[in-house]
């Protein structure tokens, strides 16, 4: 568990919100906001929804090294977010790459920005030194809020996508955390 969790956030004096620690009752709610993103945005390229024991498989081989968070909103999963290894080379194990979804209903309302804060701040309780993120070139409020979190543009992977019958391009960014350097 991260030791910070759970934490409490008030926003727009509505509600607050709550972002902790993922749990398997959870994995429902992270798939169905998962797919929603597969079916109508180029948020993720994956083009076939995930069943919720695929989540769980997921899930479970993330284990306490990657951590997986929600965001709650008035005991809704309004997002979820996750740390994953950049690749399964040894010498990458300071690397993760980072994730993050929000429910459509949610979006614009600070949880994309509350989740990308949980996860740097995870990262370095974790001792990431380094974290990469891919975001489609469309995805203009993801790249908004990874320059705003202190990511660094390191290249663009032209029309590696191909989605909605459409050729698109990736974004790759960085964030080195000075903590751990």
């Amino acid at each position: 568990m991260i030791s910070d969790f759970p934490h409490r956030r008030e926003e727009e004096g509505v509600s607050s919100l709550l972002i902790e620690d993922a749990t398997e009752a959870d994995l429902s709610a992270m798939a169905a906001i998962y797919n929603q993103a597969v079916l109508s945005t180029t948020g993720t390229f994956d083009i076939t929804p995930r069943s919720v024991a695929h989540m769980k498989s997921w899930f479970e081989a993330h284990g306490d090294t990657y951590p997986v968070i929600v965001a709650r909103r008035n005991k809704a999963v309004a997002g979820w977010a996750s740390l994953s290894a950049w690749s399964e080379r040894l010498a990458y194990r300071k690397s993760a790459e980072v994730s993050f979804y929000v429910h459509e209903r949610f979006r614009g309302k600070g949880i994309g920005k509350a989740l990308l804060a949980a996860l740097i701040e995870a990262s370095r309780e974790k001792g990431f030194y380094v974290l990469l993120s891919r975001v489609t070139s469309e995805n203009e409020p993801s790249l908004h809020l990874h320059r705003a979190a202190g990511f660094c543009s390191i290249g663009i992977m032209h029309e590696v996508g191909f989605k909605f019958d459409r050729y698109i391009d990736v974004h790759m960014l960085e964030l080195h955390i000075k903590e751990n350097r």
